[in-house]
Order: C-alpha cells, then structure tokens, then sequence
C-alpha cells in the first residue's frame, strides 16, 4: 500500500471519528446553548480543513492533532467542562479541589494550535527554524486564547448568569489567567515535544499553491 493511500486512510478514519464523537456529544447535551458555543470551533475548522484538503495539505500530525482536540471539545460540550466525569475521577484520585478537565482543554488549546501556527509560519512565511519562529507561535496561541477568553466574557455580558456553564469558572477569580497560561504552557510543550516530527513530515507534503489533481493523493 503506497504512502499517499495510507495517509489518506488515516485521514478519513480521523474524520469519521470526530464526526462519531460529534454526534454522540449532540445527544442529550446538558446544555444545550453551551454545546454550540463549545462545538463551534469544530464546525469552522471542519469544513475549511475539508476545502483546503488539496490546495493546502497539513501534515498527518496536525491532522491527528486537530481530531484529538476536536474530541476533548466534544466531551466538554457534552457534559460542560466543569462537569466532565474524568475531571472529577481526577479531582477525587489526587483530592484537588475543583473538576480540572477546563485546564486540560486550555492545554490543548495551545498544544494544537502551536503545531498548526508552526506549520503555516514555516511554509507560507520566510521564517525559519530558531527563536523566532518559536516565539511567534507562542504568541499566535497566547493571541488564540485571549480572543476566547474574550468570547467568554462577551457571552457572560450578554448571558448574564446563563453563561455559567460556558465559562466553567468554579468560583476561580483567577480562572482567565490560568487559562491562559495553560495554553502558554500547551504550546511550549507541543514545540518542544513534537517540532521535529513536524519536521519530517513537512518534507513530503506539498508547497501551498502545489494544486493536487483528484487521483494523486497526498504525501
């Protein structure tokens, strides 16, 4: 089986998965204005990642990437973030004190979308590997996550005490902060972790411009 036939079987088991988890976190939402803000960001990202799928290809690994955090968004779409069933298995096992699976989310948030900033920088900007790419993908996910916790706070203006389930503070003042800095911390660690791996993966994927025709698959 040839490389290109293999990654894109990966690719559509990727899609049918998030779609799977998307259609069971529909189901019986506990609230049902909270699942849409929560899922929005996947039924933007869903349809765009499907049209630039040959013009502008990622890697498998931000790919992948994307799928794990389009699941983990369903999951607290579903349940609401401060009331996810393993934050409180974990609140329990390690008596914290509050359900910690909103840290987890704003981890991703910066984990994901680190590996996808990287890539777009380095193949659609003269940058190179060093410093300043790494600093200005942190501060692409630092922006990332300013402009939600923005979102949350439009939402809490305007939806006054029914926003509460959205913004999953759990009586933190110091909620945004945290928030933030996890997603500080989730970019740092995707670069660190996984640059390389990206790296391998960009030499076989085409220059954005590099149209694919239909029966060439992708590298």
């Amino acid at each position: 089986m040839s490389t290109a036939s293999t990654r894109g079987r990966v690719l559509v088991a990727l899609l049918c998965a998030v779609a799977l988890a998307l259609t069971w976190s529909g189901v019986g939402p506990k609230d049902r204005t909270t699942w849409w803000l929560e899922v929005l960001p996947i039924l933007i990202a869903a349809p765009l990642l499907l049209l630039t799928y040959r013009r502008f290809p990622l890697t498998t690994l931000v790919y992948a990437l994307i799928a794990v955090h389009a699941v983990v968004l369903t999951i607290g779409a579903h349940y609401t973030y401060a009331e996810v069933p393993l934050g409180f298995w974990v609140r329990d096992l390690l008596d914290l004190g509050r359900n910690h699976y909103d840290r987890l989310g704003h981890f991703v948030q910066g984990f994901v979308p680190a590996m996808v900033v990287r890539e777009i920088l380095l193949r659609s900007t003269p940058l190179r590997r060093g410093g300043w790419l790494f600093f200005l993908t942190s501060a692409v996910c630092l922006a990332i996550s300013a402009m939600y916790e923005f979102l949350e706070w439009a939402s809490a203006v305007l939806g006054g005490s029914a926003a509460d389930a959205f913004l999953g503070t759990q009586g933190d003042v110091w909620d945004t902060q945290w928030d933030m800095f996890m997603c500080l911390i989730g970019a740092l660690v995707a670069q660190v972790t996984l640059a390389r791996v990206q790296d391998r993966q960009l030499l076989d994927v085409p220059k954005p411009g590099d149209v694919l025709t239909a029966g060439s698959g992708m590298q």
